[in-house]
């Protein structure tokens, strides 16, 4: 879906469409990967100073050192030196598309990505910025982009837009991702799913085996029975082979990677992402984001308010209580306390849900404005930093955990997404 028509609509969807792109309606035909263009790109259309920037549409937020980094509608890329207390507008950006995505390799070297399947670089830490991709002709926004070390970086997106670059995204290239036919380990139980999936790229790109996570070379050599796929409600053949949209992707370690997806994919990635292990998913619905926790813990969160924790790098997970029926679109660790994570979640309808035992329970601090939100980060001791549907706001955690109302669970198993 194009810009124009994501204004068109009502605010929480607009942060749903922003985010998720939308279902893909049945028999609708997956586009093919687009080649990437080297030379002759259009002309750039640069974003436009806007005195209220800042209370407009923004949908991610990174940190670059001390710096924060927002992105959101119209091009907009939004600077902060004192904790999200002013921001000002970056001096150059070309484009004027939707920005969904941003990260940061170390305090000056980032990258941006959104619809129009544009990618932006920047080297002074977000000041000003350079167009290294863009093919709105292929109509597969781009939605998160990870930045891991020694200039590697990977962009996901709409119809399984998948995206590396090796230069810190001077040059890009475009994989396949495509999972392989389900397959259900034996004993499995039913309504899971688990079967692997792989990025077409050059050998030399592999990481050593060492540095495959233990839970990843279990699940290689774990047992599969692929007859066992229809009775485990397993997905129609003609779904596999890509298609999904990825909508973020994040890492838990320098080699280890996660991507949230549509229709209830969960994929790992040891390798840093260079192969792909499809997850067992308990839920149908779409993902929008995974937030790795200490050791092998994540979470993973989407529509209707589904809150999923794992202990095993995802390999099982277990329902958490969130009390609300909202989109769940950000996360992020806000601190250590003992031996535990504690944990915000945010939402639509001004979600912001709070843990203080590393994600095992929530308490929901819905905010007054009801304004959605799509991404945080903490800054000091209590303090969120959050972006979404009316820009930026600064939340202060003055509650304790007992203070604020507990979530408690609002239905009897997994609502489903209609698709």
């Amino acid at each position: 879906m194009t810009g124009p028509l994501i204004r068109a609509v009502c605010c929480a969807s607009v942060l749903l469409v922003a985010l998720g792109v939308g279902p893909r309606a049945q028999g609708e035909p997956r586009l093919p990967n687009a080649s990437v263009p080297t030379t002759e790109h259009p002309p750039a259309l640069f974003s436009e100073p806007a005195r209220l920037a800042s209370r407009t549409l923004l949908i991610a937020l990174a940190s670059a050192g001390e710096r924060l980094v927002a992105v959101g509608d119209r091009g907009h890329i939004l600077l902060s030196d004192d904790k999200g207390h002013t921001w000002t507008q970056a001096e150059s950006v070309p484009t004027q598309a939707l920005l969904t995505g941003v990260c940061f390799a170390d305090t000056r070297r980032g990258i941006a990505v959104g619809h129009d399947e544009v990618i932006l670089t920047t080297a002074d830490a977000g000041r000003t910025w350079n167009r290294a991709h863009y093919a709105p002709e292929a109509q597969q926004p781009l939605l998160d982009v990870w930045c891991g070390q020694g200039g590697r970086a990977i962009a996901v997106g709409a119809y399984s837009a998948y995206f590396s670059t090796e230069d810190g995204g001077a040059t890009w290239e475009e994989g396949k991702f495509e999972a392989q036919p389900v397959r259900v380990p034996v004993g499995e139980a039913k309504g899971t799913r688990a079967s692997h999936a792989s990025v077409a790229t050059s050998s030399s790109a592999l990481l050593p085996e060492a540095r495959r996570g233990a839970a990843d070379k279990a699940a290689a050599t774990q047992g599969v029975a692929s007859a066992g796929a229809a009775a485990a409600g397993a997905e129609p053949a003609d779904n596999i082979g890509g298609g999904f949209h990825l909508n973020r992707i994040v890492a838990s370690s320098p080699s280890r990677l996660y991507i949230a997806a549509e229709a209830g994919h969960l994929y790992r990635s040891g390798y840093g992402g260079v192969d792909w292990v499809e997850l067992p998913s308990p839920y149908e619905g779409s993902f929008f984001g995974v937030l790795p926790l200490a050791g092998d813990a994540l979470l993973a969160y989407g529509l209707r308010g589904n809150l999923l924790r794992s202990e095993d790098a995802g390999l099982t997970w277990q329902r958490i209580p969130t009390g609300t029926v909202a989109m769940l679109d950000g996360a992020a660790t806000i601190g250590n306390e003992g031996a535990h994570d504690a944990v915000a979640v945010v939402g639509l309808s001004g979600i912001l849900l709070v843990s203080h035992d590393g994600g095992k329970s929530f308490a929901l601090k819905q905010q007054t404005d009801r304004k959605g939100l799509s991404g945080v980060l903490a800054v000091g001791a209590g303090t969120l930093v959050t972006v979404g549907e009316g820009g930026v706001k600064l939340i202060a955690l003055t509650a304790t955990p007992t203070a604020a109302r507990a979530a408690t669970a609002v239905a009897d198993g997994p609502p489903k997404e209609s698709r």
